[in-house]
């Protein structure tokens, strides 16, 4: 019996979760397929994750629109899930879907793997822009490795607050304008931009300017297409060091396979493939 595991959000066309996740079932041995499962916001979401229920998926990604609004028709959460308030990952159990998030884990695996360094002192300041889904996650997988001081940037205060509220007393955590993120821009260790804007077609945008940041600072772009948007540009010309977004995907990817499978597939060579193919984009 074949595997069924897809994506679901809108618009998706352009996903390299379907190559990634066939990696995966090639590596691991299990005959299987991921596809993408777009659902329009013109049309019924109910409906269409009905289709989706309908069709016997073992288990299903969730990306944009809907990582927060699938929660409403899951029938567990894990307890993770349940305190960031979004959902990434759907895992079908006896007839169940239980919702999960695996973007902090896998933006956390993927930063330290590639600067060990922030991770030895928990009092480096950290800003995060924007607050999506992807955002709640990053906070909270930062908030669960021990860091203190997390602000976050992001046009409107009120989803920045509810960011805010997982942090309880344990994390240090001032909400900001875009403006005000530009004006204390050089006081952080690490910037993390978690919104769409730079991504295809828009290529040329970016979030806030980033010429005033610190030198030795890492900034980190969670989108992956293209690969080196401008906000990474940018602060690469400042002096800063880069972390790309395509490596967030891989390991986020990973844990949701675990989730689905029990097993865990090594990322190995497929970092550089899947930036090799996003470079040829």
């Amino acid at each position: 019996m074949q595997m069924k595991l897809g994506l679901v959000g809108f618009p998706i066309k352009h996903s390299l979760s379907p190559w990634i996740h066939n990696q995966f079932l090639q590596k691991a041995g299990i005959e299987g397929t991921y596809s993408i499962m777009e659902i329009n916001p013109d049309n019924s979401f109910e409906l269409g994750l009905k289709r989706i229920k309908e069709s016997q998926v073992d288990g299903y990604n969730v990306t944009v629109p809907y990582k927060k609004q699938i929660i409403n028709y899951l029938d567990d959460l894990d307890k993770n899930a349940e305190l960031i308030g979004a959902v990434n990952t759907v895992v079908c159990k006896n007839g169940k879907w239980v919702g999960y998030n695996t973007d902090g884990i896998g933006y956390v695996i993927a930063l330290r793997n590639k600067f060990p360094e922030i991770f030895r002192d928990k009092t480096n300041r950290i800003l995060i822009i924007g607050a999506g889904g992807a955002a709640y996650g990053i906070y909270y997988g930062l908030k669960s490795e021990g860091f203190t001081r997390i602000d976050i940037a992001n046009r409107t205060r009120s989803s920045a607050k509810a960011i805010a509220i997982i942090g309880d007393n344990d994390v240090e955590t001032s909400l900001l304008t875009l403006g005000e993120a530009q004006e204390f821009i050089n006081s952080y260790n690490l910037i993390i931009q978690t919104t769409s804007v730079g991504m295809k077609p828009n290529t040329e945008e970016t979030i806030i300017p980033v010429e005033l940041l610190k030198r030795n600072s890492i900034v980190s772009d969670i989108i992956y297409q293209p690969l080196n948007t401008r906000f990474l540009r940018d602060a690469r010309e400042a002096g800063a060091s880069i972390h790309y977004g395509h490596t967030m995907l891989l390991y986020q990817a990973q844990y949701a396979f675990q989730l689905w499978t029990n097993k865990k597939i090594p990322i190995d060579e497929m970092d550089q493939q899947l930036k090799t193919i996003l470079e040829g984009r």
